[in-house]
């Protein structure tokens, strides 16, 4: 079957009442014929009809062996790392979003786990990285926001050959565009509440793993730690996931002509997509995802935070909220918002100029969304820029 076929018929129609949307099954426990004779559920806690549905639909598009609904991207996340133990140390991908860089250096490193930030984009890079104490490598692929692209399918040899964890955050792309478990990951994450619920109106966080040890023990922390998604925000997602096919084709067409149009603008100094044939590593983007996304990020040639609030509060149908992946178009000032709680130095370091600006592309048409952006950049008045064309 095709894509959207397989996705629309992966989500099951309610054996018990023929129901073709899925029921939402509202209730916190389960009467039981027996002590331990049940209908294979006892408690919300442990399982639910409606939140197994979406850890199944979820699996199934990923490829994997099993997949867990949290309450958010961030306790997917804490889940994940809870596999750890004192003395581990992560190799995680050093353009990473803001809240990872919380939890990483503000949370577990206080019971011992050390992160080495990385840049993953180059191979060699993570190979000398690796020490006897590296128990996982974290990817994002695509980054957040320079969208930085890592080799997920030479990068997990490397980890296999080392006996280590291969975590990828494939939130950016979703399963229709890249299935990181098809190319040697451990484990995938999702923040939910982006792409796939897709309008912003659910917190939502999802783990596939592609092993029974690995299900085991994060079906263990998610139950221990009850960190779950509740039913209806389980709905609202399966919902979401159902038109996520055709909202990403429309998203993905419009990034890419934002992106070619961007990096003419005499005001752009970089765009950052992977679209572009002048992206680095846009060769493996071509191998290993379908597409190249929906979110796009630009800096200015006059690098500075006045600047990029300036076009941040002028834009019109660019919506300014932190959070992507919904129909709306929105952007945001990472450097001010996303990343905010990142040291200045380190934000840097990373790429993250002073005057990125990210832009999360809806389905509006792609056009006005241009002319909104124009009306914007025009009012700093730079020299001509040169023409950069994406590929398709």
């Amino acid at each position: 079957m095709k894509t959207a076929t397989q996705l629309i018929h992966s989500i099951p129609v309610d054996e018990l009442t023929g129901a073709i949307s899925v029921p939402i099954y509202q209730t916190s426990t389960f009467v039981q014929e027996s002590p331990g004779i049940n209908k294979g559920f006892e408690f919300s806690r442990a399982n639910n009809p409606t939140r197994k549905v979406l850890e199944e639909l979820i699996c199934s598009l990923e490829e994997g062996y099993a997949g867990f609904a949290f309450a958010s991207g961030m306790s997917a996340i804490d889940a994940v790392l809870k596999l750890l133990k004192s003395g581990d140390e992560i190799m995680a991908v050093e353009d990473t979003y803001g809240g990872i860089f919380q939890i990483f250096n503000h949370m577990f490193e206080r019971f011992g786990i050390k992160v080495n930030f990385v840049d993953t984009s180059n191979t060699d890079k993570v190979l000398a990285a690796i020490t006897p104490n590296t128990k996982i490598i974290w990817l994002e692929s695509p980054t957040n926001p320079t969208l930085r692209i890592s080799d997920i399918k030479s990068i997990s040899k490397i980890a296999k050959q080392h006996n280590i964890l291969l975590a990828v955050d494939n939130t950016f792309s979703t399963p229709l565009l890249q299935q990181p478990l098809t190319l040697g990951a451990d484990i995938v994450i999702h923040s939910a509440s982006k792409y796939l619920s897709g309008h912003c109106d659910v917190i939502a966080g999802l783990v596939v793993v592609n092993s029974k040890p690995l299900a085991d023990q994060i079906r263990y922390n998610q139950n221990i730690s009850g960190s779950i998604l509740s039913p209806f925000d389980a709905w609202l997602t399966i919902r979401g996931i159902e038109t996520l096919y055709l909202r990403l084709e429309k998203q993905c067409s419009n990034a890419g002509a934002i992106a070619t149009w961007l990096a003419a603008h005499p005001a752009v100094d970089k765009v950052f997509y992977p679209g572009l044939a002048t992206h680095k590593n846009h060769h493996i983007a071509r191998k290993q995802q379908k597409n190249y996304g929906a979110l796009v990020s630009f800096s200015l040639k006059s690098d500075n935070i006045k600047n990029a609030i300036r076009i941040v509060n002028a834009t019109k149908l660019f919506k300014l909220a932190e959070s992507f992946g919904g129909v709306k178009s929105m952007l945001a000032h990472p450097a001010t918002m996303t990343h905010r709680t990142i040291p200045e130095d380190f934000r840097r370091k990373t790429g993250l100029q002073d005057s990125c600006i990210r832009l999360s592309v809806g389905i509006e048409d792609a056009d006005d969304l241009i002319n909104d952006l124009k009306q914007a950049l025009d009012k700093l008045n730079h020299p001509a820029g040169k023409q950069i064309t994406v590929l398709q």
